[in-house]
């Protein structure tokens, strides 16, 4: 596959054929997001996306699930979705799944009978930046949707069929609003019952927002203490029915995948041993590489 520029993609797409349908992200306005940087929104066309679907059939005929790539893919019109996504079933019938990038704003966009439409396709497996239920983080975070609307948007999908990601990133609230962060997230995850909860630690890298607003101090980040305590609350107050959490981006203090709410007292023992083999350093930064990932653990 021709794919121009960095590709991104979740970790639990590791085997999936990756489809370019579009260039960068449609919002690409986030405090914390360095992905896009001065990469114009662009839709591919459609004669390049069945070209690359033709050479996937040749290359790898018996993948069973796509990731359409870039930033936001369901930005898309159901229409154009519906049209990759025949295009996909016709040269290669294995495929189950259709995922993608979504944001909050690409669904609100869509009508109820277009999301059945689209799940119908095989559309589904949506990895979604929702990041936070407490509004104060949402607006800093400049994410575009409200706590409300993510509750709403989120219901919409689960009622059409759709499965999703839930992603949420710990430390969004800064020092000062760890603990109303974990309360306002767990709140909205518990509203909407995610198959999926993806964790990520909030991080910063040269070129975005949130970088220089770390250096200058107008954003506080939370400290190795902070991070743990606002984790450890968010894992207690989570109330679901049927829900993995896949808790291993190299962002976290504590990396762990597991199912809730089977292993929840688990988990939670897992993060007060981790505070405790750290004690002598709750009070300090998270020493951060590459993709955010945790230095001298």
């Amino acid at each position: 596959m021709n794919i121009t520029g960095i590709v991104y993609r979740p970790p639990y797409e590791a085997n999936s054929l990756l489809l370019q349908v579009t260039l960068g992200c449609s919002h690409n306005k986030c405090t914390f997001c360095y992905m896009y940087p001065n990469v114009p929104f662009t839709v591919c066309p459609m004669k390049q996306i069945e070209a690359d679907i033709e050479e996937a059939a040749r290359v790898c005929p018996n993948v069973e699930r796509v990731f359409l790539e870039h930033g936001d893919a369901f930005v898309l019109s159901a229409d154009r979705l519906s049209q990759i996504a025949e295009a996909i079933h016709r040269k290669l019938p294995k495929v189950k799944t259709i995922a993608m990038y979504a944001s909050i704003q690409n669904i609100k966009q869509k009508t109820d009978s277009e999301l059945r439409r689209l799940c119908d396709l095989g559309i589904g497996g949506l990895d979604i930046g929702v990041e936070s239920g407490l509004d104060a983080a949402l607006t800093y975070m400049n994410k575009g949707h409200t706590a409300k609307e993510a509750r709403e948007q989120l219901l919409r999908l689960t009622k059409a069929g759709i499965t999703y990601s839930f992603n949420a990133i710990l430390g969004c609230g800064g020092a000062e609003l760890w603990q109303e962060n974990a309360d306002a997230t767990a709140a909205l995850i518990n509203a909407v019952q995610p198959h999926l909860l993806f964790i990520g630690t909030l991080h910063a890298q040269p070129g975005c927002k949130l970088y220089e607003d770390m250096k200058s101090g107008i954003f506080k980040e939370c400290t190795v203490g902070q991070l743990l305590d606002e984790q450890e609350r968010l894992i207690s107050l989570l109330e679901l029915e049927d829900t993995i959490y896949f808790g291993s981006h190299p962002s976290n203090i504590v990396s762990m995948q597991a199912a809730l709410p089977k292993h929840k007292e688990e988990m939670l023992e897992v993060v007060r041993e981790t505070r405790k083999s750290l004690q002598d350093r709750l009070d300090e930064y998270p020493v951060r590489g590459g993709e955010g990932s945790i230095l001298n653990r």
